[in-house]
């Protein structure tokens, strides 16, 4: 998953600087950067993204102390240094030196009395961005060999660079124009420091592989100047690049180590996880120590909230107790700092005295046999039709009205599930969301849509009320209410499909047989919006059989009455061979009525 935190001058700077740099861990006043990650036992941060260029930076070179303190804590030239010696010696003011060194508007203008809004006050300096994988993966990455930590490491490196990759190209965007309120592209793109931490905060230390990518407020507008990044524009979307890194990084793992992903249901009623199967379940509780303990105070605080509201707490209420319940379970940080072999050896040590040492030394074992078994049972095949009606139904019932953003996070809740780790094809999430927008929703206020259904009930629009009972069932959660629409409207989209194969809609007790002398092949949506493809109908083999299929039928039923009526009143005198010749039969699919042009078998 990833969560984010805005970076702010005094203790949020601090923090950046003293904690998240080292590893979460201590750092003595007068200790040198380099120092104190080299005892903290963690890796040097190293520069991402393509708006280094325009820095001077690379990507992949190390992350000094005075570059950090002067592009992420002052919103300077990272070589600011150098750049003002030399406009000192050009014969300018150190006060023009400095101006020459500041991207974009000093921070020193936020702080002055003329700044009338508090926000502006405070100004952003960064975006901490935390790359979390799923439970499992920490698991593995932990107790694993040496070749499947590194592995695991190298698919965290993937994921995370291809999540920031997409918020560049279709996310970073720019304040321009017109007091900050329009928003245009960026010129280059991000400037991103990451810093790799291996433990969570917890005093026992529990293994926990995460990245903080700090992304530097500053960017380039497209005429050449610099600018402050739009925050709300990446906190929108900070969903969809979750869902994002999380299938990049599972299907890097399903193709360098042949594993699959299942769901697991954490909480009742919840979103499930994704975690890589076979992986036993009581590792994830050993590992998962800090989530107990947000969990047992998020259950008082919600508690709480129903006795003070009167009702269950919903999505955006139970985000904010979790934050709240998170906040007040924080331990302080270890004074103690280990190598990442030293923690490796005891998380190893730890987990062979509670569960064994087979179940550690056939982790992996037993993760590519239960790979096996999921690939036979479970088939990667994505019906983008489908995929359209499932993320529309849950996105509707949980949110009502939503945006792109909204459509495009589930989408990839999708794939990920569908595909249990099979590389998906670039760009399939867009297509989704795509024929969603296309097909299945209408305007419902500015910059916002909601579900519109007609395109399964076009003849009776009050179908569409198979929905309210189920999204007004107050004693499901919201994602459970959301899942039952899914499955009802997935069921509906499939009738419409074999409807529309037959060449015509159902009606009670009638099976419709298309025209035998229909020529053109009946598309499975109207044309009303460009550039669909249309599916083929059934073509005449199929009708005879339909045809065949049901003469059976019906000759079964009658021979089954009159076994009944002899059984009944005794057997029936045989009446004479007809001497007239037999009516003409009459075919299904080709009997003609005043007013109708389509015919059907009742």
């Amino acid at each position: 998953m990833i969560s984010m935190s805005e970076v702010r001058p005094g203790n949020g700077w601090r923090y950046l600087f003293r904690g998240v740099m080292v590893g979460d861990g201590h750092r003595l006043a007068g200790t040198p950067l380099r120092a104190a990650q080299d005892e903290a036992g963690v890796p040097p941060g190293v520069w991402k993204g393509r708006g280094l260029a325009a820095v001077g930076l690379a990507a992949g070179g190390v992350v000094t102390e005075r570059q950090a303190e002067l592009l992420l804590g002052e919103g300077r030239h990272p070589d600011a240094d150098r750049i003002e010696r030399e406009c000192l010696a050009e014969g300018k003011s150190p006060a023009q030196a400095r101006r020459a060194t500041v991207l974009g508007r000093p921070i020193e203008h936020n702080r002055s009395p003329e700044t009338d809004k508090a926000k502006e006050r405070t100004p952003w300096l960064g975006m901490d961005l935390v790359f979390r994988p799923p439970p499992t993966a920490h698991i593995a990455w932990a107790l694993g060999d040496d070749e499947t930590r590194l592995v695991l490491e190298l698919c965290q490196d993937i994921a995370r660079d291809k999540a920031l990759a997409w918020m560049e190209d279709a996310v970073a965007e720019i304040r321009w124009k017109g007091g900050g309120k329009h928003r245009a592209r960026v010129k280059d793109g991000l400037i991103v420091a990451v810093f790799r931490h291996y433990e969570s905060r917890a005093a026992e230390s529990k293994p926990l592989l995460h990245d903080h990518a700090v992304v530097s407020i500053r960017a380039r507008r497209p005429d050449g100047t610099w600018g402050n990044l739009s925050a709300d524009s990446m906190m929108a979307h900070i969903v969809a690049a979750d869902t994002l890194y999380t299938l990049y990084f599972m299907e890097e793992v399903s193709t360098r180590l042949g594993w699959a992903w299942e769901p697991r249901e954490v909480t009742p009623g919840r979103r499930p996880v994704m975690e890589i199967a076979g992986i036993d379940q009581r590792l994830i509780g050993w590992q998962s120590t800090r989530r107990q303990q947000i969990e047992d105070a998020l259950s008082v605080l919600a508690a709480r909230y129903e006795e003070r509201q009167g009702h269950s707490p919903g999505e955006r209420a139970s985000y904010a107790l979790g934050c709240q319940a998170a906040d007040q379970t924080r331990p302080p940080k270890r004074t103690v700092l280990l190598s990442l072999t030293e923690l490796r050896e005891r998380w190893r040590d730890s987990a062979v005295r509670a569960y064994g040492a087979d179940v550690v030394d056939r982790l992996a074992e037993r993760a590519r046999a239960a790979a096996a078994a999921v690939g036979a049972r479970v088939r990667p095949v994505v019906d983008i039709a489908l995929a359209a009606v499932d993320v529309v139904a849950v996105v509707y019932v949980m949110r009502g009205a939503f945006k792109r953003h909204h459509l495009l996070a589930e989408a990839r809740r999708h794939l990920s599930y569908v595909l249990r780790g099979r590389p998906h094809q670039v760009g399939l999430d867009e297509q989704i969301v795509q024929t969603v927008i296309d097909d299945y929703t209408r305007p419902a206020g500015r910059r916002m849509m909601t579900a519109d259904l007609r395109a399964l009930y076009p003849r009776d629009t009050e179908d569409q009320a198979v929905l309210r009972p189920l999204t007004r069932k107050r004693t499901a959660t919201p994602y459970e209410r959301a899942r039952l629409a899914a499955d009802a409207l997935r069921v509906r989209a499939q009738a419409v499909r074999r409807a529309d194969r037959l060449g015509s809609r159902t009606r009670p007790r009638t099976v419709a047989v298309p025209a035998a002398s229909r020529s053109r092949p009946r598309p499975f949506h109207s044309d009303r919006k460009a550039g669909r493809v249309p599916e083929q109908t059934t073509d005449v083999d199929t009708v005879e059989q339909t045809r065949r299929t049901l003469a059976e039928a019906a000759l079964a039923r009658v021979q089954e009455g009159a076994r009944e009526r002899a059984l009944t009143h005794g057997p029936r005198p045989q009446p004479a061979p007809a001497t007239a010749p037999p009516p003409h039969p009459q075919q299904p699919g080709t009997q003609h009525t005043p007013g109708r042009t389509t015919g059907g078998v009742e």
